[in-house]
């Protein structure tokens, strides 16, 4: 009896860790509580590796001994697969000297004014950045940020959109703001992202294109976190979001999209990650670095903020910044360089 409970257990636990290892197989990467498991594999693979060395001792007493090799060695093979995965996305690369023709773009979830203008303005100026989304951040501190950055010699234009405007002092996640250099031209805020009718569902995203209609369109988005109570919202978002890759657009986007590149599995489209869009820390090594939450330490967090872009762009660089975790948000800001294909 003892024997085939030990076999029930381990077919159980080779079950889920195949689940946890490889959710686009059974197409659960969007389906709780697979989406919020999957999305610490940092974690499940410490938790592995953990398991393993814990059963391979186990398996010192003889009367254990089969039931524990087993399930060791399934937990070795979830570790396993779960590093090979993170390997192959990357930690840690840097950014390349710019060129005359390249884009830095930055993306930091800043938590309201919680980091502050100065701290904003300083860090994108120090990372050269052309574009700057900044969700959770309201139109006075993306100007602040726009004023400190002019009296450092890098003067923006700043857009947004808010969600509820009508609700004075409202949290700053009703707000998305984006700050885009002159350098790239005249940019507007088109009127289905400002009014609502086309854009994420309960916090907003900022969609600007070029007003004379050359260069990228620019997307700044803030998708709902995966809760339970809002599985069907964060589904419709991310749907949203992939939209807004089709093919043949010249568009960058970058945000805190709330899902890394296992719940995009099913929105790729051609070659891209979301839609037609490409990750660019993913593509640069860089897209198993954690930029959620600064508790947690960057190769156990999560990646959930992105910089995404066309064919129209070749990702050259990125890095996700840990020096600035003490400064107020739980993100940590991620830049990547992007260079036009010809």
């Amino acid at each position: 009896m003892l024997r085939l409970l030990g076999i029930i257990v381990t077919v159980l636990f080779a079950i889920a860790t195949a689940i946890v290892s490889w959710p686009q197989f059974f197409r659960l990467e969007q389906v709780t509580p697979v989406a919020q498991i999957v999305s610490m594999r940092g974690v499940l693979v410490v938790a592995f590796a953990a398991l393993t060395l814990l059963f391979l001792l186990l398996a010192l007493a003889r009367p254990m001994r089969g039931f524990a090799m087993s399930v060791a060695l399934v937990a070795g093979i979830g570790a396993i697969a779960g590093g090979v995965t993170l390997g192959m996305r990357g930690y840690g690369e840097s950014l390349p000297p710019e060129t005359e023709s390249s884009v830095r773009v930055m993306t930091w979830n800043t938590a309201g004014d919680a980091t502050g203008a100065y701290q904003i303005a300083q860090s994108a100026v120090a990372m050269d950045a052309d574009i700057i989304a900044l969700p959770e951040t309201a139109q006075t501190v993306g100007e602040d940020v726009a004023v400190e950055m002019r009296e450092l010699g890098r003067p923006m234009w700043v857009h947004h959109v808010q969600y509820n405007k009508d609700i004075e002092r409202g949290p700053q996640s009703w707000v998305t703001t984006i700050l885009i250099s002159p350098d790239l031209g005249d940019y507007a805020v088109i009127d289905s992202s400002d009014d609502g009718t086309s854009n994420t569902g309960m916090l907003p995203s900022a969609v600007v294109m070029p007003v004379d209609g050359t260069g990228p369109t620019v997307v700044a988005v803030h998708a709902i976190a995966p809760r339970p109570a809002y599985m069907d919202s964060w589904q419709q978002d991310l749907r949203w979001i992939a939209d807004q890759c089709p093919q043949d657009l010249n568009v960058i986007i970058a945000g805190d999209f709330n899902a890394t590149l296992d719940h995009m599995s099913p929105l790729a489209a051609g070659s891209g990650q979301l839609g037609y869009c490409h990750d660019a820390a993913a593509a640069t090594g860089n897209g198993a670095v954690g930029t959620w939450p600064t508790d947690v330490p960057s190769l156990l967090s999560t990646p959930i903020d992105h910089v995404m872009h066309s064919d129209h762009w070749r990702a050259t660089g990125s890095v996700v910044l840990t020096t600035l975790d003490g400064t107020g948000s739980d993100h940590r800001p991620l830049i990547v360089q992007l260079e036009p294909v010809d």
